[in-house]
């Protein structure tokens, strides 16, 4: 074919068959049409006798013509024409297909899922046996799939991108073991490296594919990736810092920040310049609004990379001072305010003022500096502003030792204590180590602190565990207690350098920090196990974690790197929860595991194409369409030139009955709403997609039959609803078939979904995935996917798999199984609520495609195969919606059956 014209053959030798075309031209030429068929009625045989010439003596040319065409489309279909053709694959039987699937591919994953499916069905029509590698490791390791090209097409379609480094050093030492000796080579690659993976570890791979044979490369366009660095926050607002692998001339782009609803805060447009890497903006907000920041997403690409989620530590806290001011005016220096202020103004927003206006305001610490007595009134206000999540942090000084009040972590003894003075045998004392129990536990002691005045707690049992930090005789130095929420911590000397070095250390600067950790609702450092909460996908999207996601286990405080075991999104600290039961979430973000990413080359490539960016598209189906359509035309007008018009009628009937499958499904607003409530009838959820919505509707038919012929229910015929429009209060149960490529619901779908279930309606949902995953998978496949996409709007209880005691399981037929066309993953439903629906469950969820396995054509057979258990899997998949559909009608009748001794004998009473 010519090279603009996007036209190939699979079988071009099959297009020799047109040189046959004369030949047939000249056999249809000279053999004349069938006799016409002459009736011949006794009483009109003189009236119908005429001189005229009824019989053509050859074949009318349209309609030779139309013959022609008819045998042209059959042989054009048989050759394989393809539209959009890809180059063809070499003669080696194994072709060995590698596919970069780490958090950079996800940019242009749609043009490598297409040049994966077009390599896959090329293999197909080829009959080659593949090797499919995927280079992101997964949390049993590198995964390796084997088998037929089809059977890999249909897992290839549920592939995705993983939202970590890939790890080609691995897969480089697992191709030798392949037991590959001679294959041809295909690599959908990634030519950027990041620096938890390094370059050397691409070039490994390239050299050990290439020693399998004929090593070819699909690379994407130069288009860099992205990385959207943690911001540095600074007293003016968050400096944003966007970089990307290559300069490739001036480029926007927008960076939003969003709250914890998802609710947009602010953008903050980046401009590269043409020879820059890295792009760099002020994001300044006011601080109730910077403290709702939940996460920051680049606009334009949004990735693993390009998304930082926040979590409590990013909140700028507010920090209130009280104290003494005669010494702020004319010696700052001398001040006890001054230096915590300096401490605490770069990482807090630092605010002054009496106690009634700090409080007034938000506000997470609050500095007592050297304060006396405080009225009784005021320490009852300040104590369940504690209790609520707050922090109070008292420092000591003249006015504290001449006597204190009731708010204070331990009881003081009148005075100071002086350490090195004239006159006494003492000298000034250094900090002695942090107990592992304190806050600041890890701490650095500075040995030039000295302290030479503190005053003194009163001696009792519990002060030891009260002491947060103490000299070197041992003496308490700083001492807390945990009220309710908060924090009452008290330093034993001032804020000032007049009793101690500590306000002139680092180690100063560094207690402060984390006492601002102590705050309500700020993640300190995480001790212990880590459990997950969400996870974030390579498309920065934010999913529930996975049932199979174990704890992560903490060394010495430090994360492990971002991987399969421990993937980017929200965690939680194993064990502790606050006041509402669930402990405050700990953000992870690939930018901690990958700093930098930079272009890579790969070697030894023989070949070097382009991403797939216009599928192929066999045109034999269309082709032989066509053709069929035509016969059908030729065969009516044959019959009507030889006179048999009624016979030409019927099989016009039967050829539009041949094409009604592709006409739309019926529908319930078809239906007088009068008949729908007085017959029982079931339901499916009409997706707009034609090869579902058949299935749909054959599997709920076969339902009903089985129901007729085995039971006392006779279902009318099963009609498809829109949920966004239809009465669905007339149907015990929907069943709602949910493919990965399902469309987006309508405006107010949810509510009259929700509306539904409240008041007593059943839905099956059917995510298919069985035929994607393999047996004994935990699921989370794209359909499970797409389901929660579509429905996390929905209010429903806590899911649960089917337990053994569920009615479900007895309702007709006694069942712990529930297979449809395909089997091995877990089937749900909702844990019911007492007192609502008389605890009758209102959702069912799994992905064993139970349509299939119900469907049935005109005749009764069975229209899709059932694996692996066959038959005997159909049947069970039947008795399956047989109990689902008697639980749709009767509830709990089964189980209530239990109580029926203890409800005679009541009676009897």
């Amino acid at each position: 074919m010519p090279a603009w014209l996007p036209l190939g053959f699979t079988q071009p030798w099959l297009l020799l068959a047109l040189l046959a075309l004369p030949a047939v031209w000249w056999l249809l030429r000279v053999t004349p049409p069938a006799p016409v068929r002459q009736p011949y009625p006794p009483t009109r045989l003189l009236a119908r006798l005429k001189g005229r010439e009824d019989t053509p003596a050859h074949m009318p040319l349209w309609l030779l013509l139309l013959r022609l065409l008819i045998l042209a489309l059959v042989i054009l279909a048989a050759s394989g024409p393809v539209w959009n053709p890809r180059p063809l694959l070499g003669s080696a039987a194994t072709v060995v297909l590698v596919v970069d699937n780490g958090f950079e591919t996800a940019a242009d994953w749609p043009l490598r899922r297409q040049t994966l499916e077009t390599l896959l069905a090329r293999a197909d029509r080829e009959g080659r046996e593949v090797v499919l590698i995927t280079t992101a490791p997964e949390r049993a390791g590198i995964r390796i799939r084997r088998g037929t090209p089809a059977r890999l097409l249909a897992q290839a379609r549920g592939l995705e991108p993983r939202p970590w480094p890939a790890d080609r050093a691995a897969v480089a030492r697992l191709v030798p073991e392949l037991g590959v000796d001679s294959a041809e080579v295909h690599w959908i690659a990634s030519p950027w490296a990041s620096d938890g993976e390094g370059r050397e570890a691409v070039a490994e791979l390239a050299r050990a594919l290439a020693a399998l044979g004929p090593l070819t490369l699909y690379l994407p366009d130069d288009a860099p990736p992205l990385r959207l660095a943690p911001p540095q926050e600074t007293p003016e607002g968050l400096t944003i810092r966007l970089e990307r692998a290559r300069a490739t001339g001036a480029a926007t782009y927008t960076v939003l920040a969003f709250g914890p609803e998802g609710e947009g805060l602010a953008r903050l447009p980046l401009a590269f310049a043409a020879d820059a890497r890295v792009a760099t903006g002020r994001l300044a907000l006011p601080l109730e609004v910077r403290n709702r920041i939940a996460r920051l997403e680049l606009a334009e690409r949004a990735g693993a990379l390009t998304v930082v989620l926040f979590d409590e530590r990013w909140r700028r806290r507010v920090v209130g001072l009280y104290g003494a001011r005669e010494l702020e005016a004319s010696q700052p220096l001398l001040s006890d305010l001054h230096y915590v202020e300096r401490a605490l103004a770069p990482w807090a927003e630092i605010r002054r003022g009496d106690l009634d206006a700090l409080l007034a305001g938000p506000l997470s610490v609050l500095v007592l500096a050297d304060v006396g007595r405080l009225a009784d009134d005021v320490v009852a206000r300040l104590r369940r502003w504690i209790e609520a999540g707050g922090v109070v942090l008292r420092f000591a000084g003249p006015r504290l030792a001449a006597g204190g009040d009731a708010l204070l972590p331990v009881p003081l003894r009148r005075g100071e204590r002086t350490l090195g003075a004239a006159l006494t045998w003492s000298r000034p004392l250094g900090l002695a180590p942090f107990p592992e129990s304190s806050p600041f536990a890890g701490l650095a002691i500075d040995p030039e602190v000295q302290v030479r005045r503190q005053v003194l707690a009163q001696p009792s049992s519990g002060l030891a565990a009260h002491t947060l930090a103490s000299l070197e005789d041992g003496t308490p130095i700083v001492t807390g207690r945990r009220l309710g929420r908060g924090w009452l911590l008290l330093v034993h000397t001032t804020a000032n350098p007049a009793w101690s070095d500590l306000a002139l250390s680092r180690l100063f600067l560094d207690m402060l920090r984390r006492v601002l950790d102590l705050a309500a609702g700020v993640g300190g450092p995480v001790k212990g196990p880590l459990v997950p909460d969400r996870v974030l996908d390579a498309f920065g999207r934010l999913q529930p974690a996975p049932p199979a996601l174990a704890p992560v286990e903490l060394q010495d405080g430090r994360r492990p790197p971002v991987g399969p075991t421990f993937p980017p999104g929200l965690w939680r600290p194993a064990g502790r929860d606050d006041a509402e039961g669930t402990a405050p979430a700990v953000a992870v973000n690939l930018q901690e595991t990958v700093g930098r990413v930079d272009p890579v080359a790969i070697p030894g490539a023989a070949a070097v194409r382009p991403l797939v960016s216009r599928a192929e598209r066999p045109l034999a189906p269309w082709l032989f369409a066509a053709a069929l359509l035509l016969a059908l035309v030729d065969l009516l007008v044959s019959l009507r030139l030889r006179g048999l018009v009624g016979a030409g009628v019927r099989v016009g009937l039967v050829a539009l009955g041949l094409f009604a499958g592709m006409s739309p499904v019926a529908a319930a607003e078809d239906l007088d709403p009068v008949q729908l409530a007085a017959e029982t009838r079931f339901a499916w959820v009409i997706t707009g997609l034609p090869e579902v919505d058949r299935k749909s509707e054959a599997g709920l038919k076969g339902l009903s039959l089985i129901l007729a012929l085995r039971t006392a229910v006779e279902p009318a015929d099963p009609v498809g609803v829109d949920p966004a429009r239809d009465q669905l209060a007339l149907f015990p149960l929907l069943y709602w078939p949910v493919p990965p490529e399902h469309p987006d619901l309508a405006p107010g779908t949810l509510e009259r979904v929700q509306d539904y279930l409240d008041h007593g309606g059943m839905i099956l949902f059917d995510t298919g995935d069985g035929g994607l995953l393999l047996p004994g998978a935990l699921g989370d496949g794209p359909g499970e996917r797409r389901f929660r996409e579509l429905f996390q709007g929905l209010d429903l209880p806590p899911l649960e798999p089917i337990p053994p005691d569920h009615a479900l399981t007895r309702a007709f037929y006694l069942l712990q199984d529930f297979p449809g066309r395909f089997t091995g993953l877990p089937v749900w439903v909702d844990r019911p609520r007492p007192g609502i629906n008389d605890g009758v469950s209102s959702v069912i969820i799994g992905g064993h495609d139970w349509a299939g396995a119900w469907a049935i054509d005109e005749l009764g057979e069975p229209l899709y195969p059932v694996v692996p258990g066959g038959e005997r899997q159909r049947e069970m998949a039947r008795r399956f919606g047989v109990n689902l559909a008697m639980y749709a009608l009767t509830g709990n009748y089964k189980t209530d059956q239990v109580h029926v001794p203890a409800i005679l004998e009541r009676l009897g009473q």
